[in-house]
């Protein structure tokens, strides 16, 4: 579905990402993790387009878009659930789901099914939502797309810890459903419940790779990378 070899970025003459690689298969759940400022966000940029790399590859299923715009990415087949969410604050509910829609399995009455409170909500204003009915706007606008692999970054940041516990569910959901997904978030235990592999990213470079299994194993590596 998604791979990224030997990724390099930066910001004018800061060099943020070094040789980053990983890789999202088909019906696989894989996380992101790190620190703050590690370069997790600067790699979803890189991967979307909004930030142009400096070297390396970005596929998706097998065709080369590195550096492409953003459109032709989405056109590719990844939704984007961004950092702080970014719906639209001045249309409704439905009016966000249905911005970006493409035909596909997923539909407002998929989308409602997922998430009962949006369909409450449907004529309320973006800005009119709490911060955990947002987010579901955002994965369920990214779910209306019909992507083919969809990544959430910084899934549950500043989120209530029942509203986090409402995010977890619709991924292992999305997971039982077959759909790819690259998942940044700092709640290790939380995404060890679904996810399939680990890639932990340490000022700009992949320190550590492996499985659920893996990770639960070595307790170094949240002691040492994650601190947690």
């Amino acid at each position: 579905m998604l791979t990224v070899e030997a990724l390099e970025a930066a910001y004018g003459d800061s060099r943020i990402l070094f040789g980053i690689d990983l890789s999202v298969g088909q019906g696989e759940v894989v996380t992101l993790l790190g620190r703050n400022g590690m370069g997790k966000t600067t790699t979803v940029k890189s991967i979307f387009g909004m930030l142009k790399p400096r070297a390396g590859r970005i596929s998706i299923n097998g065709t080369d878009l590195t550096g492409a715009e953003p459109h032709r990415v989405a056109h590719a087949g990844l939704g984007l659930v961004p950092e702080g969410r970014q719906i639209f604050p001045t249309l409704s509910v439905e009016e966000n789901l249905r911005a970006t829609a493409r035909p596909g399995k997923w539909d407002l009455a998929k989308i409602y099914g997922l998430f009962p409170r949006l369909e409450e909500r449907r004529r309320n204003m973006g800005n009119q939502l709490s911060g955990g009915e947002q987010q579901m706007l955002a994965i369920g606008r990214a779910l209306m797309t019909n992507p083919r692999l969809v990544v959430l970054d910084e899934a549950t940041e500043g989120l209530a810890p029942l509203i986090r516990a409402d995010i977890w569910a619709c991924l292992e959901r999305l997971k039982a459903e077959g759909e790819a997904i690259l998942v940044i978030d700092k709640n290790v235990d939380a995404l060890c419940r679904f996810a399939d592999r680990h890639v932990v990213i340490e000022k700009g470079r992949i320190v550590w790779t492996g499985s659920t299994a893996d990770i639960l194993a070595t307790p170094d590596v949240k002691n040492r990378f994650l601190h947690v």
